[in-house]
């Protein structure tokens, strides 16, 4: 095996990078198609294609904060990108994804749909008129699916709200007769159980955390054909693949911001490689440490 064996093509040639440069390139964003993450698209593809009906099925996806969902939402709206339409009357929107507000409003709701298609609205205008135009935009943009990001958000509020809110959410689905896709937290299935008629209507797609096994070595190994460092780190050996797995906590965000810091690390020190030393060299506190504030003696 040469020096560079362990890499990918891309990242071979980014070794030839100035190291500025080279950091830039392991800051930059990437796609693993892990498993889950690839049966996940798979469900979302046949949503999308589903032939139009008054009932439609729905899907929550959920998972713990920074383990992949939006990722994975994002790179489904990349595969069914919006479309210009010139010969039509007006762009074509597959899939719209919208991030749900803060608190459970259906007003608010219909602002961050008429938002996502750039469309003019007054913010104080009555919700009924707001969902009239939603329902005509969708319609003339023809879109398919609609995705709620952040649906805990509209699941966790007073309990009359909730409903009102998710009815709305209802109403788009059963009148368009497009499927509806929910992202969010815990929370969101345990609002949903809550509500037997909202439970029959979402079919549930769990991001559960990582594990020590086949399928994180695995991804510890595509991770390390990306990131551009001279030397192999083998990430996916032990003792380094337990350590990655502490520090982590089993989230994928974590570790993709964590071996991207611990790439960068090793590339301004001169190591080109990911170790114990490195990974102890970083000032680094798992998810559960960084929610109570620890102060020191000054």
């Amino acid at each position: 095996m040469t020096e560079v064996d362990h890499l990918s093509k891309a990242a071979q040639a980014a070794l030839l990078l100035p190291d500025d440069q080279r950091i830039e390139r392991i800051s930059g964003a990437r796609w693993i198609g892990y498993t889950r993450a690839q049966d996940i698209l798979t469900k979302l593809d046949d949503l999308l294609a589903y032939p139009h009906q008054p009932r439609m099925p729905n899907l929550l996806l959920y998972g713990a904060t920074g383990n992949g969902k939006t990722m994975i939402i994002n790179r489904f709206i990349r595969r069914h990108p919006t479309s210009d339409n010139p010969g039509g009357d007006a762009v074509v929107v597959p899939v719209l994804a919208v991030q749900a507000p803060p608190l459970p409003s259906e007003s608010r709701l219909y602002d961050a749909i008429l938002e996502a298609l750039f469309a003019p609205y007054k913010a104080r205008e009555n919700v009924s008129k707001k969902q009239f135009q939603v329902l005509r935009l969708l319609r003339a943009v023809n879109t398919r699916m609609l995705v709620i990001d952040e649906i805990h958000h509209i699941l966790v509020g007073p309990t009359n709200q909730q409903r009102i809110v998710m009815n709305a959410v209802k109403y788009l689905s059963n009148d368009l007769q497009i499927p509806l896709v929910g992202v969010g937290t815990l929370e969101a299935v345990r609002a949903i159980q809550a509500d037997p008629q909202l439970a029959s209507r979402f079919h549930r797609a769990e991001l559960a955390l990582w594990r020590m096994g086949r399928e994180y070595r695995k991804l510890l190994a595509s991770f390390e054909r990306m990131l551009p460092l001279k030397r192999p780190s083998k990430l996916a050996r032990e003792p380094v693949a337990t350590k990655l797995l502490a520090m982590t906590e089993g989230t994928i965000g974590e570790l993709s911001t964590l071996l991207k810091t611990a790439a960068i690390y090793a590339v301004r020190t001169g190591v080109e490689r990911i170790d114990e030393p490195v990974l102890a060299g970083l000032e680094w506190a798992p998810p559960s440490a960084r929610h109570t504030p620890s102060f020191g003696h000054v």
